[in-house]
């Protein structure tokens, strides 16, 4: 089955349209400049009220990874999704060896950064943070914007990454998606997950209900002709 994420979650509301339309997490955006972004009292009040079986991931950006924890600690949050403004030369050059590891991890980049990249990117967050690591996110963004594009990147040329990561992690593919292309973005790249945002939205920061039930049916129907 494959993990569906509905993410830019602002209210009570659309966090249980999605729980309710099956979805296995939502997220909550802490990056200032987005316009999806939550206050911590807000998404704090939020997963307080959310099933317990509900993964909850706080999605930050450019923050060190201390005050991420520090923030998902307060919230009450899982998971962790940080994207780096920056991208290293590896991917645990961005991980703090000290950060504590009750929360989950995801990291995050923009698919135009690992076209060309070494699969080896991956290979000490795993040594070093063990089963804290979940999964890597592909994006369409950029450093100017980190996510939220609500554009796809190339998903042809993204086929020899994604086999490349796919080998030995859990890679999750975000940007653009939408009820109506989600299920040939998982046919051409075959992600562990599927995370979106402005793809299921009524306008920025407030879901579209039908579109939420639409986005998870269509990825669970997908999975049924994949067994």
């Amino acid at each position: 089955m494959t993990w569906v994420k509905i993410c830019g979650m602002t209210n009570l509301e659309d966090a249980l349209v999605a729980v309710e339309a099956g979805a296995d997490a939502v997220g909550f955006v802490f990056y200032e400049k987005s316009p999806r972004c939550v206050t911590v009292e807000v998404a704090r009040e939020i997963v307080g009220k959310l099933p317990s079986e509900v993964e909850k991931v706080g999605v930050f950006a450019g923050d060190s990874l201390a005050k991420v924890a520090e923030i998902g600690t307060g919230v009450g949050l899982d998971s962790l999704q940080v994207y780096p403004l920056s991208t290293p030369k590896s991917i645990g050059a961005a991980v703090d060896p000290d950060l504590p590891k009750q929360n989950r991890l995801y990291f995050a980049f923009p698919m135009e950064k690992l076209v060309s990249a070494d699969h080896a990117i991956t290979v000490d967050v795993l040594r070093r943070h063990g089963n804290s690591f979940v999964a890597i996110l592909l994006d369409s963004g950029g450093t100017k914007q980190p996510g939220g594009t609500g554009l796809t990147f190339d998903w042809n040329e993204a086929v020899p990454v994604m086999a490349r990561l796919s080998q030995t992690e859990k890679v999750v593919i975000a940007g653009g998606l939408t009820p109506r292309n989600v299920s040939e973005a998982i046919t051409i790249l075959r992600p562990w997950g599927v995370d979106v945002a402005s793809g299921v939205e009524a306008r920025p920061g407030k879901k579209d209900a039908e579109k939420v039930r639409a986005f998870v049916r269509a990825v669970r129907e997908i999975d049924r002709k994949s067994v």
